[in-house]
């Protein structure tokens, strides 16, 4: 079976905190029903086979499950295989000379509203650049994600939604991944 969805864990084995080994979280994702499961790096990305029933379900379970193991609050932001692939194709930072390590993505758990979306401040964090697409919003950040003041806190309260953001490179891997 070919990877049909990605589940991206937001907040854990982040600078030390939250420890979650890969093989428990694994081990969770196999309990809910999931099948071919494999991670990606450390920080909560899960590559697997599932049917949609148990993907529509999925997000809450294994939060709710990490909860109860480990003591961790984690959300839990699920894709399919061909909607990271649109992800891929989608960002309107890619050009020609642009610096592919200030590129990031924020994976949202619902898409914002209208308004919300236009509450988003672009002067919020300059040099920063934001572009929101359905449910992802595209980071340009020359000065790194860590000077950023578009931080996930303010997303999710500004959006009204939860959302992880990975580095432009981990995207590209885990499309790639997706293809295997």
């Amino acid at each position: 079976m070919k990877a049909s969805h990605i589940a991206l864990l937001r907040g854990i084995n982040v600078g030390g905190k939250n420890r979650l080994p890969m093989k428990d979280l694994a081990a969770l994702f196999e309990a809910q029903g999931c099948v071919e499961v494999r991670t990606f790096i450390q920080s909560g990305n899960v590559v697997f086979g599932a049917s949609e029933a148990v993907a529509a379900k999925l997000p809450a379970q294994v939060s709710a499950a990490i909860l109860k193991a480990h003591g961790l609050r984690v959300p839990v932001v699920l894709r399919t295989a061909d909607e990271l692939l649109r992800v891929g194709r989608r960002n309107p930072f890619l050009k020609g000379g642009v610096v592919l390590d200030t590129l990031h993505v924020a994976f949202l758990a619902d898409a914002p509203s209208a308004s919300a979306a236009s509450a988003l401040d672009p002067k919020r964090s300059p040099p920063d650049e934001i572009a929101i697409r359905g449910r992802e919003l595209y980071l340009r950040l020359p000065n790194g994600v860590s000077a950023t003041k578009i931080t996930n806190d303010y997303l999710d309260r500004t959006l009204g939604t939860v959302s992880t953001m990975r580095s432009w490179r981990t995207t590209t891997q885990l499309i790639e991944l997706c293809k295997v």
